[in-house]
């Protein structure tokens, strides 16, 4: 998933802890396999290269209720959360641009609502997602990550263990209590300082993550453009926010609603949390 997970579970057994541990990580792998874009062999890949009008392409039942969700927090945010913007995305690829594409590439691309041209039927045999619109291309990475979050969580308790945690690159599930019989303690880093927090959070049973513009961006004349698109521009957003942190129930929620309400007032994202059906709160650092 472009990132490193730690995970760490709290069990009588060892041998237990251990399966725990490598069923986990099976699980991120499995899910890696169905929705990065990354590879043509994956659900998003097949539908990447295939998908177009009257050419609905099968996908499995998880790739199609991830892609649900992701259709209900675009409904939700009105578009600032799309999964169908990949094409933006791979045009600005901030981390190993120096400078911004051609203005003329960006109109093409900016305020297009593509979310609405995307398909995704469960009847059937088997579920399908079909592009309307030839400009499409899914990136699931605002969302794919938590849920294969919660799916390794899913997988730990499975057999049994109830008290542990699953980390991928700051999207997490904290399952009962640590070590010492306490909630988890969850720093949230610092974006001016790498070694700093700005917050700690005390976590049982509840998910987190964190979206931000400092770690894949380039700078070019007095501006940062990083890796969190705004649809309705084609660009990455302007904001004086440079990370956000989102506790919901699940990751997959925290992880969507994190990259939804980004650079968002607190009146607002609240707003799109509550509608997303997050449940959840905002703890945000700006350049103030």
């Amino acid at each position: 998933m472009g990132t490193i997970a730690e995970l760490a579970v709290v069990d009588r057994s060892e041998t237990r802890a251990q399966r725990g541990l490598d069923e986990a990580i099976a699980e991120l792998r499995r899910v890696e396999g169905l929705m990065t874009w990354f590879r043509d062999d994956s659900d998003v890949g097949r539908a990447n290269l295939k998908g177009r009008a009257g050419h609905p392409v099968p996908v499995s039942s998880e790739t199609a209720n991830v892609l649900r969700e992701a259709l209900t927090w675009a409904r939700a945010s009105d578009g600032a959360f799309d999964p169908c913007i990949g094409r933006s995305v791979r045009m600005w690829d901030v981390t190993h641009r120096t400078e911004p594409p051609e203005p003329s590439a960006v109109r093409e691309l900016a305020g297009r609502a593509l979310w609405r041209s995307l398909e995704v039927e469960v009847t059937g045999t088997a579920p399908r997602v079909t592009y309307h619109d030839p400009r499409i291309s899914l990136d699931l990475g605002g969302i794919a990550k938590g849920y294969g979050v919660d799916a390794a969580a899913a997988a730990i308790r499975d057999l049994g263990i109830f008290r542990g945690l699953v980390n991928v690159g700051g999207d997490l599930v904290a399952m009962g209590l640590s070590e010492d019989g306490d909630p988890w303690e969850i720093g949230v880093r610092s974006p001016e300082d790498p070694n700093g927090l700005v917050a700690k959070i005390q976590l049982a049973d509840g998910a987190l993550a964190t979206s931000g513009d400092y770690l894949n961006y380039f700078d070019h004349r007095g501006r940062r453009y990083h890796h969190l698109m705004d649809p309705a521009a084609g660009e990455p957003r302007r904001s004086k926010m440079h990370s956000l942190t989102v506790s919901a129930g699940c990751c997959m929620a925290a992880d969507a609603g994190a990259t939804a309400a980004f650079g968002m007032s607190g009146e607002r994202g609240g707003a799109v949390l509550r509608l997303g059906r997050a449940d959840a709160r905002i703890a945000h650092t700006d350049g103030g």
